[in-house]
């Protein structure tokens, strides 16, 4: 399908119209938001036909006086809840959402939030999270801290909130150190409130009131001339998701590794573990970078502000994928950077497991710089719709959106064949030290991230390219960055990702998806995902009733998990008292189940009938 949009007028590198880039960098490396001129609104397609509203959005960041960079530390929480009855415990973690008197450039801009790792099995966790912000207003800030039980099988359930406000701030405020909360029950789980009022009652836990301990402190005056965009600086980190539950809501299975089922003696089958990952760059992402999505269907709209009933279920639909796909469970991977550097750099490679098995990715950076990706390919089929849409969460605005893969360099500061060099590259070459023979060599100067902006969800502008490039360099010491034009350079970009997927057949490491209610692979346009889904009639109006029926399906699976693995015993901390450490019994008690178990085989022994041969009569 030819999209339909305005032609595109001259645009600098910076976003910018007929006015030149300056080189003025913040304290963060970055240029400041005033050093980039006024953006001008472009199209983004090569048509003079007048497309869909969505794309590229001139809005200007609000111009305000520059804030204070302020660091949140989330300490601990105690008297928590026993959310999990299985464990008569908790597995909390925090959401905090942050939010001042700054406008925002639009008022479907998502709120600034940051979610701390896991602490499992306890109703007293400790933390010790770090939240970095920059361009807090002097007027002060409101920060709302909601604290969950991690369900992986289920929804999380909420174990109540916390409220920090304070203002107004300077750089002599004498900040918050250590001090204690309350956590408030409204919307709370009271079936985990009133486990623990069992357990008081009972005597077994002294307090039915929690407490959150929170620091703040101002790190100084932010180093911009524009104080209008609140964002994070950091600390950086990264978070790797498995998600076994992607393998049923696509179906998809991983070839047998070997080894025989105990059960059958047939070759097991091994769900393939989806892999989905989130990196917290340094922000502020640059000023121009501002994206909506595109109004190219007529239910698109419905579904990004969950307008009527088919938008309503569509966007819970997606927003239900999008946690299924960025799954927490015990098996996530958190790790955490003071800054950018090139350990973080090697983190960001690991992710993507350097330049092995010729994949390629989908992303979308966030305008609070969180950059998420997933491996996508031909043969990976999307459930619903759109995905970057799905890796936004249905975000009205993001920063920028598109493909990327890596390629691994033979020299490191040779120029590659594209711009005229004699540097082999890995694919689309055989080169020896690193994959498919050898491991891959750890230096990221060895390595070329190839980034475009191929999305028909957001269609971000080729011309930002520049921008998008400096961005990933600062942020990602060491590794060379290369951009591409998915119209502009789509000849060259088509064959650069050819050669991705048959070194993906060559080295043999391919995961094959399929699609629960589809038959043919999908291709990497949402827009043409689409317009042939449409026209093959797989989306009528029953496909909402398809949904609802695998939502209630998911819950009602769950529930049948939960009484499937209760297991009814006293060795839970929650009985045990405040004092009483998590899992402190285990060895005595698998010491008593061990001689329980030996009784009961010589009881069995004794109350058995003497065999006989003689055949009853």
């Amino acid at each position: 399908m030819a999209e339909e949009n305005e032609k595109p007028t001259d645009v600098a590198p910076n976003g910018s119209a007929g006015e030149p880039a300056q080189k003025d960098e913040g304290a963060n490396g970055l240029p400041h938001s005033s050093s980039l001129p006024k953006p001008r609104k472009t199209g983004t397609g090569s048509s003079k036909k007048k497309g869909p509203a969505g794309g590229f959005d001139d809005t200007p960041v609000p111009r305000a006086p520059p804030g204070y960079t302020i660091k949140f530390t989330f300490h601990r929480a105690t008297n928590l809840p026993l959310a999990d009855i299985n464990t008569l415990s908790a597995d909390p973690f925090i959401v905090a959402e942050l939010s001042t008197d700054t406008p925002p450039r639009h008022k479907e801009d998502p709120p600034l939030q940051l979610r701390t790792p896991t602490i499992r099995q306890s109703t007293d966790p400790t933390w010790n999270t770090e939240w970095i912000v920059a361009n807090i207003p002097a007027s002060g800030f409101r920060l709302k801290a909601r604290i969950y039980d991690e369900d992986p099988a289920d929804h999380d359930d909420r174990l109540g909130n916390a409220h920090i406000q304070a203002g107004p701030i300077s750089e002599g405020w004498a900040g918050i150190h250590d001090q204690a909360y309350d956590i408030k029950r409204r919307s709370a789980s009271k079936r985990a409130y009133g486990l623990r009022l069992i357990a008081v009652c009972f005597g077994r836990v002294e307090h039915l009131r929690g407490s959150l301990y929170v620091s703040v402190e101002v790190l100084g005056k932010t180093q911009d001339d524009n104080g209008g965009r609140v964002y994070t600086l950091g600390p950086q980190y990264s978070i790797r998701h498995y998600s076994p539950l992607l393998g049923r809501l696509l179906g998809q299975k991983e070839p047998s590794q070997g080894g025989l089922s105990k059960r059958t003696g047939k070759a097991k089958p091994e769900r393939y573990n989806f892999q989905a990952n989130q990196i917290q760059l340094r922000g502020p992402t640059p000023e121009a970078m501002y994206h909506r999505y595109v109004e190219f269907k007529p239910f698109v709209k419905a579904m990004f502000t969950s307008k009527g009933v088919r938008g309503f279920i569509l966007s819970k639909a997606l927003h239900h994928q999008h946690a299924r796909v960025y799954n927490f469970d015990q098996s996530t991977a958190y790790e955490m950077f003071k800054e950018p550097g090139e350990d973080f750099t090697r983190k960001f490679l690991n992710l993507v497991h350097y330049d092995q098995g010729g994949r390629i990715f989908t992303y979308v950076l966030t305008l609070d710089a969180l950059f998420r990706f997933t491996e996508t390919g031909k043969e990976f089929g999307i459930d619903m719709l759109s995905k970057h849409t799905m890796h936004s969460d249905v975000a009205s605005y993001i920063a920028f959106s598109g493909e990327f893969f890596i390629r691994r360099l033979k020299h490191q500061r040779r120029q590659v064949p594209e711009e005229g060099g004699q540097n082999q590259t890995h694919p689309p070459d055989d080169i020896d030290g690193g994959p498919p023979k050898d491991d891959p060599p750890k230096d990221p100067s060895h390595y070329e991230l190839i980034i475009d902006n191929d999305s028909g969800t957001y269609r971000p502008n080729a011309q930002l390219l520049p921008q998008l490039k400096e961005f990933f360099e600062s942020n990602f010491p060491g590794l060379r960055v290369v951009t591409l034009d998915s119209q502009g350079d789509a000849e060259k970009m088509e064959q650069m990702k050819k050669e991705q997927r048959d070194r993906k057949k060559k080295e043999g490491d391919q995961i094959v998806y399929t699609q629960l209610s589809r038959s043919s692979s999908l291709s990497s346009s949402d827009i043409e995902d689409l317009d042939r889904l449409e026209d093959a009639g797989e989306m009528p109006e029953a496909h909402l009733r398809h949904q609802v029926k695998r939502e209630a399906g998911a819950r009602a699976d769950a529930a049948k998990l939960h009484m499937k693995d209760y297991r009814p015993t006293n060795n839970y901390e929650g009985w045990r008292g405040n004092k009483h450490q998590p899992r402190q019994d285990d060895a005595r008690v698998d010491e008593m189940r061990e001689q329980a178990g030996e009784a009961s085989e010589a009881k069995e022994k004794v109350d058995a009938p003497p065999a006989t041969d003689a055949a009853p009569k």
